[in-house]
């Protein structure tokens, strides 16, 4: 039983997640270690990674994959909105790309099921690459160091499925284990005193009802203001805001997101699908007030803060070159 229920949240990432978590099942932890296993195919991994960061996919060559997931700021986008193709803008903050495929749904509304479904609509969404997949695929063939490089991983060459199959294999090997995943595998000094109060306080207050699993999230739909109306007290609303709704179109959907995950949120702000808590402080505040309907004494919001940072991964992926040079070589290219 608990083996179903792993693989219906993480996608079936790997055994060795599986069997993390099955031990940390059996301790009696609502989150579950995260092992990091290498990639099987290296080279499909590299294939995807150079498309990561790749402007061709978007029509005026202008922005990639990486545009909006920093690499230096946990994966996710430090802008409250990302900037696409042709400079239009998101709706919603870009959450992370690291450890996103143990998520059981993409988008914050959960519109996509699987990497795949949500890469495939990224090509022609307007608002980030507004482009046509044909036009995709016939950019990176015109390429004889592209056209090589995917002969080399699949042999049918550069079609729509090898380029989603590539950058879904790559995103998949952005895990990152933290010093928590090593004290939930028995390594009880792999964090401080003050750190693990803060994970009894986590649990305690309620925090954990949402935010568990190998993903500490990224499992459930939640409404945003369980225990107060977020949106009122805001005072404006969105078509970002519909959440879930704009995918059922059911009322009671309406202000219902995915849960986002919490590993490495030390370094993702701002947080929310409206960038409206610029640090994790506040973020937890909001949570507090919002999402628990509790008060707490402010030493143990700190305390709680603490055991989030706990999460931030210890070998976090780096990208060997930032998409602004990948403009240059396209540029160079077409000359």
């Amino acid at each position: 039983m608990i083996h179903r229920w792993l693989h219906r949240i993480t996608g079936g990432v790997c055994l060795g997640v599986l069997a993390a978590a099955a031990l940390a099942a059996e301790l009696d932890e609502p989150l579950r270690p995260l092992t990091y296993e290498p990639p099987r195919d290296a080279r499909k991994v590299e294939l995807g990674r150079r498309l990561f960061i790749d402007t061709r996919l978007a029509h005026d060559d202008s922005v990639a994959c990486a545009s909006c997931h920093d690499f230096s700021r946990g994966g996710a986008d430090p802008r409250p909105r990302s900037t696409g193709a042709n400079g239009a803008l998101s709706g919603a903050n870009a959450p992370s790309v690291f450890n996103s495929s143990l998520n059981f749904r993409q988008t914050w509304n959960g519109s996509a099921r699987s990497l795949e479904e949500f890469l495939d609509r990224l090509i022609p969404n307007p608002k980030v690459f507004a482009s046509t997949w044909e036009e995709v695929v016939a950019k990176l063939a015109r390429d004889a160091a592209t056209r090589e490089q995917f002969a080399a991983v699949f042999p049918d060459g550069v079609t729509r499925t090898n380029v989603i199959d590539a950058l879904a294999t790559y995103t998949r090997s952005l895990v990152t284990p933290s010093r928590f995943d090593r004290y939930l595998k028995g390594e009880r000094d792999a964090i401080s005193a003050d750190e693990l109060a803060g994970y009894v306080k986590f649990k305690s207050y309620g925090c954990v009802a949402c935010h568990q699993g190998v993903n500490v999230g990224g499992n459930m739909f939640q409404k945003f203001g369980v225990m107060g109306d977020y949106f009122r007290d805001r005072g404006t609303e969105t078509p970002a805001d519909a959440g879930r709704f704009a995918v059922t179109r059911r009322e009671d959907d309406r202000h219902v997101f995915k849960v986002p995950s919490l590993r490495n949120v030390a370094l993702t702000a701002p947080y929310f699908h409206d960038a409206s808590a610029p640090t994790l402080d506040s973020a937890v505040e909001v949570m507090f007030r919002y999402q628990l309907g509790r008060t707490a004494p402010p030493e143990d919001k700190a305390a709680i803060v603490k055991f989030l940072r706990t999460l931030t991964g210890e070998r976090l992926p780096q990208l060997a070159y930032a998409p602004r040079d990948a403009v240059a070589s396209n540029a160079a290219g077409r000359r």
